[in-house]
C-alpha cells in the first residue's frame, strides 16, 4: 500500500510540474530531486536483480572429437625434441 501512495505522490508532483508555467519549477531543491531519482533508480535495479529469470541462457553446443588421440607423443616428435635439446645444450656449452 505504501508503494501505491508513493507512486500517487510522484504522479501528483509530476502533474504539478507539468501544469506550472516555465521557470516556476526553480523553487524545487535540485539536490533533493537528484537524491530521489537515485533512490528510484536503485529500487528499479534491485527489482531487476531480484526478478527470476524465465529462460535459461543459451550456449553453443560443445563438440567432442570422435577420433581418439594418443596421449603419447610420436617417435618422430620425440626424436626432433631430443635433437633440439642436444643442439641447445651444445650451444650453451660454447
Amino acid at each position: 500500500m505504501d508503494e501505491i501512495n508513493d507512486n500517487m505522490e510522484n504522479m501528483r508532483q509530476i502533474q504539478d510540474l507539468l501544469s506550472a508555467p516555465m521557470g516556476a519549477a526553480a523553487d524545487f531543491d535540485e539536490d533533493e530531486l537528484e537524491a530521489e531519482l537515485a533512490d528510484l533508480e536503485g529500487e528499479e535495479l534491485e527489482a531487476e536483480l531480484l526478478a527470476p529469470t524465465t529462460t535459461a541462457p543459451t550456449t553453443a553446443p560443445v563438440r567432442v572429437p570422435t577420433a581418439q588421440q594418443s596421449s603419447r607423443p610420436s617417435a618422430q616428435s620425440s626424436k626432433a625434441e631430443d635433437d633440439e635439446l642436444a643442439a641447445l645444450q651444445a650451444e650453451m656449452a660454447m
